[in-house]
Parts: C-alpha cells; structure tokens; sequence
C-alpha cells in the first residue's frame, strides 16, 4: 500500500488549502486519517473518517475549520482546510487503518510521505 500526500504550500492566515491523499495497492483498512507534525512537537491526529459510511471525527483544535472527505471510487482522501492560522503550520500526514474491535481505537498501519504547510500571519 502506498499514500501520496499533495496540495500543501504557503497560505496567508485566514487562508485555505486543501490536501490530498492518493491511496493505491491493496488494503483492508476501514479508516483514514490525518496527522500533523509541528517542528520541535510530536505528531498529533487531525481527523479521521471511515470508508464506508463516512462517519468522521476531528481534534478540537481543527473542529469547525477543517473538513476530512473520501472518494471511494478514486481512492483519495481529502483534507479541506479553511480558515488557517499559524499554528496551523506542521508537515500533514496521510494514514490508513483499522479499528479494533476489542476496544474502539483506530490502528494506524500505513503512513503517506508528508507535505508541507506553512500559515504566515
């Protein structure tokens, strides 16, 4: 399996973007998500949807501002961020997984290169 992160880039804060994700090989993950890295901070979740009925779910930090989307027919994920601020700056990561059934949590088992964002104020 394979992630191909695109669609970061300098933005003004206040500004939007909109990532990409092209998933391809074969996958029996039932989720996908992003993450994000700020320099200096660890890697922390975004936003997360299921494939198949579209149930989604977003850090506070993001809540309101970003909109976490799927194509199923093109196997692509989507990140719609709006509004953006500076602290919005980070490297986004793409990811797939599974939720287990033993205790609701969504395992991460593939992980997208990464692409940069930048918000300048």
């Amino acid at each position: 399996v394979q992630l191909q992160a695109s669609g970061g880039g300098l933005v003004q804060a206040g500004g939007s973007l909109r990532l990409s994700c092209a998933a391809s090989g074969r996958t029996f993950s039932n989720y996908a998500g992003w993450f994000r890295q700020a320099p200096g901070k660890e890697r922390e979740f975004v936003a997360r949807i299921s494939w198949g009925g579209g149930s989604t779910y977003y850090a506070d930090s993001v809540k309101g501002r970003f909109t976490i989307s799927r194509d199923n027919a093109k196997n692509t994920l989507y990140l719609q961020m709006n509004s953006l601020k500076p602290e919005d700056t980070a490297v986004y990561y793409c990811a797939l997984g599974r939720m287990s059934r033993s205790d609701g949590e969504v395992r991460w088992d593939y992980w997208g290169q990464g692409t940069q964002v930048t918000v300048s104020s």
